[in-house]
């Protein structure tokens, strides 16, 4: 009978035997999920290509920005060269600071031709000062959010894929069982197509859940190291327009 069988196997075309039959031989259960963790993995595809761009793009024009920081003695011709690295976070973040500095500037000047009481200097300066901070934190916050987005979806993608697999196995699994009912018999060549569709639906989990999760520890690893560069950054200014550039304002 094990003769006979293996014949009988032997005989098929190998063209059924392989991944490409077995998905199109699956039920429209598995064909779902399927189509599900394909979806999933092509977005995922996208998000991660499009995220290495711009974080590679973010490393080289911050890099560019942080050295004509370090050489430049103007706020105004650093805003010029901020102004053409769009992909730095620093960059926003300094024209945002900048900007504020610029507008509470022109405030506390027509301030000072209004009113001829200097004692209120102080108090003037220290709200522009607090502005200022607020203005480089929510820029720290936006360019944090840019950065994050669609990163959060590959985690979703590696937590939900390998169960969205599962389903499909489990489904597989109750269809061998519900052939081995119908035609009565446990024999391979029953049992053997259900087994394969939930194979194939657990390995199309992993293989959509896998790279997500590696990119997506990946990419929050170096968007935190942005965001700390950003939140350090902020505070270098701040000090430098208190100890030097609103004083001679």
């Amino acid at each position: 009978m094990n003769e006979a069988l293996a014949a009988a196997l032997s005989s098929q075309p190998l063209s059924d035997h392989s991944l490409w039959a077995i998905v199109l031989e699956a039920g429209w259960v598995v064909k779902g999920v399927l189509l599900i963790l394909l979806l999933f993995s092509i977005i995922c595809w996208g998000i991660i290509l499009t995220k290495s761009i711009t974080l590679s793009r973010a490393r080289k024009d911050t890099q560019l920005f942080f050295d004509a920081f370090r050489e430049s003695r103007k706020f105004s011709i650093l805003y010029a060269e901020a102004r053409q690295l769009d992909a730095s976070p620093l960059a926003q973040v300094f024209k945002s600071g900048y900007s504020e500095l610029n507008r509470m500037s022109r405030l506390q000047s027509e301030h000072q031709k209004a009113s001829a009481d200097a004692s209120q200097e102080p108090e003037y300066e220290r709200t522009a000062m607090d502005n200022i901070t607020r203005s480089l934190q929510q820029a720290v916050t936006a360019e944090q959010t840019r950065l994050e987005r669609g990163v959060n979806f590959l985690a979703t993608t590696g937590s939900s894929a390998p169960f969205i697999g599962l389903f499909g196995t489990v489904w597989g699994i109750m269809e061998s069982f519900r052939q081995i009912g119908i035609m009565k018999s446990a024999s391979l060549a029953v049992v053997a197509p259900g087994i394969a569709e939930a194979l194939v639906a657990t390995a199309a989990g992993l293989a959509a859940a896998i790279p997500a999760v590696i990119f997506y520890n990946y990419f929050l690893t170096r968007i935190n190291t942005i965001v700390t560069d950003m939140d350090n950054f902020s505070a270098e200014l701040i000090n430098i327009i208190e100890r030097i550039y609103w004083k001679r304002k």
